[in-house]
């Protein structure tokens, strides 16, 4: 089983190689961001029938579920949020599952999805910094959607533009594959990630862990 594993994943083929760890990431993230949603839509109800009602991940006055559920924010369309993300990440977790087994997606396609997570990421981080600069609190459950987001996205965007599938002109396309061939997007990623850390450790410093 684990020779067969490492066969796959370390696959002499590059791209195949490639292509096998981006819809594995793509995998793990939209699961995550998926068990996220449905977390977040039954404590949604659960707010809904008792608003004094005491989540489990209401740890305290920072790390606070309760405290991000209970605002606007948490339901700006008109619903919980987090129908979202159970309405989307179903279609990117079976996308991720084709793209393992070898399936190619047309190139239409995978622009009009690059388009939609393009505007989740965007939309996860405007909650994430509404919870910094507004609510004053961080719900870990949001906060895993904003990680595992940003680690699809990333994805998405790697794959994207190495079967060029972007529509980019000719000089920038080339440039961006350059810049994921030398693997600065995962640098990127990093760097990405290590910002959102900072920016909670410098916001809240040991109300976090109070």
């Amino acid at each position: 089983m684990y020779s067969k594993l490492k066969e796959f994943f370390f696959h002499e083929d590059r791209d195949l190689r490639d292509n096998r760890w981006i819809f594995a990431s793509m995998l793990v993230g939209s699961v995550a961001s998926l068990i996220a949603a449905l977390v977040l839509s039954i404590d949604a109800f659960e707010i809904a029938k008792n608003p004094n009602v005491q989540l489990s991940c209401s740890i305290n006055a920072v790390v606070n579920c309760a405290t991000v559920a209970k605002t606007t924010y948490a339901s700006l369309l008109g619903f919980p949020n987090s129908f979202l993300g159970l309405i989307s990440e179903p279609v990117v977790i079976t996308v991720a599952v084709a793209g393992l087994f070898g399936v190619k997606f047309p190139r239409q396609f995978m622009f009009v999805a690059q388009l939609f997570y393009t505007a989740g990421f965007i939309f996860a981080y405007y909650l994430f910094f509404i919870g910094l600069t507004v609510i004053h609190a961080v719900c870990p459950w949001c906060l895993l959607v904003t990680l595992s987001t940003t680690f699809v996205l990333f994805s998405v965007t790697r794959y994207n533009i190495r079967e060029g599938n972007l529509y980019l002109p000719d000089k920038l396309s080339d440039r961006a594959k350059e810049f994921i061939s030398n693997d600065y997007d995962k640098l990127l990623l990093m760097v990405l990630v290590f910002a959102i850390f900072t920016l909670l450790i410098l916001n809240y410093g040991s109300g976090l862990f109070a």
